[in-house]
């Protein structure tokens, strides 16, 4: 296998990493501050998809999609977080599944009924479209290569965010001990709504920037909720780091696996049969390696060993 293909299936994994992490730290934050099992952070990611497709479609501007996303989602995010989740935080955690899972059901149905059952499709922007040329001659999406800068630079401001602002500190101080920081007179209602309406909207931004490369449908925030929350459980719940690297390596496993694993069962097995193991290991391969990190570090890789 040639280097070129596999540089850029390594960028692929990249790419699809840090939009994993887009809707991972917002989950982590929620659950590190609040302690709340948020199902239906994956609905506000097809709300973003869906809201920025809207108005693509209606302007024309990829740049205000992007605004609409993050503002749809936040929305909904603080609008929820107020109505239903602030009722949930004393409650067991099977009340909060239950409830959050009600949410997707609500948000999937009336999204169905507000845009319909078939997909939208939200366009590549002319100025970020077509492949860009890389060192060594490598012919690369520009679009993917913008999707990691800006994954890369959302990282890195709400770092800043979390380390270097008077809210990062409210944030961390909320998530070891909340009735002190109640105390010292933080609102602790407004802490939580906004913690809440930013997770919501790095949810709804990834939603919007793969909206560009897949279709938006209804649904679609599910399937990948369940691998930020496989992230968040690499990295360690409530570490914005451990989401960042627990979402890198479970986008080069899951791209690289899907790729690699058929051809190195091919060494030794029937083209036929070793395309097909090749292709249910490399769908379990997350899994795996959540498995190897679980037993090597019950807290996972960044999280705070009890």
């Amino acid at each position: 296998m040639s280097t070129i293909l596999i540089i850029e299936q390594v960028l692929n994994g990249v790419q699809f990493g840090v939009m994993l992490f887009l809707m991972a730290a917002g989950l982590t934050l929620i659950f590190g501050v609040m302690g709340l099992i948020n199902l239906a952070h994956g609905s506000l990611y097809m709300v973003g998809a869906f809201a920025a497709a809207a108005v693509a479609g209606a302007t024309g501007s990829f740049l205000l999609a992007l605004v609409a996303a993050l503002a749809a989602a936040a929305a909904a995010g603080a609008l929820i977080e107020m109505v239903v989740i602030r009722r949930l935080y004393q409650a067991a955690h099977l009340d909060q599944v239950l409830a959050t899972f009600a949410l997707i059901l609500i948000f999937t149905e009336g999204t169905r009924w507000f845009f319909g059952s078939f997909p939208l499709f939200l366009d590549i922007p002319d100025y970020l479209s077509g492949p860009v040329t890389l060192p060594g001659g490598i012919q690369y999406p520009l679009y993917r290569l913008a999707l990691i800068a800006i994954g890369l630079a959302v990282g890195a401001g709400l770092w800043w965010l979390i380390e270097r602002t008077r809210l990062g500190i409210q944030i961390r101080a909320g998530e070891n001990d909340r009735e002190m920081i109640a105390a010292l007179g933080v609102d602790i209602s407004r802490l939580y709504t906004l913690v809440f309406a930013l997770g919501a909207a790095l949810a709804g931004l990834a939603g919007a920037l793969v909206g560009a490369i897949q279709s938006v449908q209804v649904g679609m925030g599910e399937p990948v909720l369940i691998l930020a929350f496989v992230v968040i459980v690499i990295g360690g719940i409530g570490s914005i780091r451990g989401a960042f690297v627990g979402a890198i390596l479970v986008g080069l496993t899951d791209t690289l696996g899907g790729i690699f694993l058929p051809g190195f069962f091919g060494l030794f097995m029937a083209p036929g049969a070793a395309s097909q193991t090749g292709s249910a290991i490399a769908s379990m391969a997350i899994y795996i390696l959540m498995t190897l990190v679980l037993i090597w570090r019950p807290s996972g890789l960044f999280g705070a060993r009890a």
